[in-house]
């Protein structure tokens, strides 16, 4: 049974609405809810009827489409899914949606080799192996990197869908130092993918400075459709992020000179594949090759200089140096203590 756009977009928007547990639902939440998507995506303006709601609701809950999901009415009018975790977007794809999607995935083939697709090839080769996994589950000819256990992935779209709508967001989040979660107003405005783990930016509604967010410390959001969105107005976002390896900045910060030497084995890494856009190769002798790139110092680029090890050393900036030197002095105490041990 194919599902037509408009049906999967209220299929969609009533799941949305079931997993929210920030509040309850009535029927007319519900029906207002889908008929504020159909006009945000389509331009519907003539709303959706009650009928149609409630049997899209029953479609759900039936196995027709595979969903069989668990939506339940408490205290006869609030609508939820009785297990918590369950969503449609969980629920195994269908043969004839898979055989739609092998034609999609084959017209973007075609556009394999122009400019504007090049950073799209990944991206299709991946729809394309897991389109051929759902029907070959113990042949696979590619991997990818990825971490299957991180949180977080569910948020992407809604919050991509905030972004573009411009909408404001109730977020509870909890960082790895909060005791517990905290709920606040954000404007979202940015999200940005370093190593496989995705982070959300924002202003808080009291706030000035922008806010970098994990998406695997948010523990929910809703869109706030009454709060005006307030549009960031600094530099725009690629300039922003330009000078930095990872997501870790403020607004004041600046990228400065950093030089590295890595010795002769593992230069070819480094040189192969830059740790940053800017890099410059300044020497090459028989000890190794030394490098610079302009970027801010933060956190993540001393995990990258840690993760040479013994193999790259910083020449500077001093307090950068400094700073490697009393990290990889603490690393090397930890291993002393284990020998004193034994």
């Amino acid at each position: 049974m194919s599902v037509n756009k408009l049906a999967l977009i209220r299929y969609r928007t009533i799941d949305e609405c079931l997993k929210n547990r920030f509040r309850k639902w009535t029927l007319e939440d519900i029906i207002e809810r889908v008929a504020h998507m159909l006009y945000e995506y389509e331009g519907i303006t003539s709303g959706v009827s009650k009928r149609t709601i409630q049997a899209d609701i029953q479609l759900m809950r039936s196995d027709k489409l595979g969903y069989n999901a668990p939506i339940v009415v408490t205290d006869r009018k609030f609508y939820a899914y009785s297990d918590s975790s369950y969503s449609i977007t969980k629920v195994p794809v269908n043969a004839a949606d898979v055989n739609k999607m092998k034609e999609i995935v084959g017209i973007l083939k075609q556009f394999e080799g122009f400019n504007y697709f090049d950073e799209m090839t990944e991206m299709i080769t991946k729809l394309e192996n897991n389109l051929y996994k759902s029907t070959h589950p113990n042949e696979n000819y590619i991997q990818f990197e990825g971490n299957k256990q991180l949180r977080g992935l569910k948020h992407i779209n809604p919050l991509y869908q905030a972004i573009l709508q411009k909408k404001a967001l109730l977020i509870e989040y909890q960082s790895f130092k909060a005791k517990a979660p905290i709920r606040n107003v954000y404007y979202p405005y940015l999200l940005k993918e370093y190593r496989n783990r995705w982070f959300l930016i924002v202003k808080a509604r009291d706030g000035k400075a922008l806010i970098t967010m994990a998406l695997d410390r948010i523990v929910g959001f809703q869109t706030l459709t009454e709060e005006p969105y307030k549009a960031y107005k600094g530099v725009d976002f690629d300039r922003y992020f330009d000078d930095l390896l990872g997501v870790t900045k403020s607004e004041k910060d600046r990228a400065q000179k950093v030089v590295l030497k890595i010795n002769k084995l593992n230069a070819p890494y480094v040189l192969t594949k830059p740790i940053h856009h800017s890099q410059q190769l300044l020497a090459e002798d028989a000890e190794g090759t030394t490098i610079r790139i302009d970027v801010v110092l933060n956190f993540e680029l001393e995990r990258e200089i840690l993760g040479f090890g013994e193999c790259m050393k910083v020449l500077s900036p001093r307090n950068l140096a400094s700073r490697m030197k009393k990290r990889l002095a603490q690393a090397a105490r930890q291993y002393e203590k284990d020998s004193s041990e034994e």
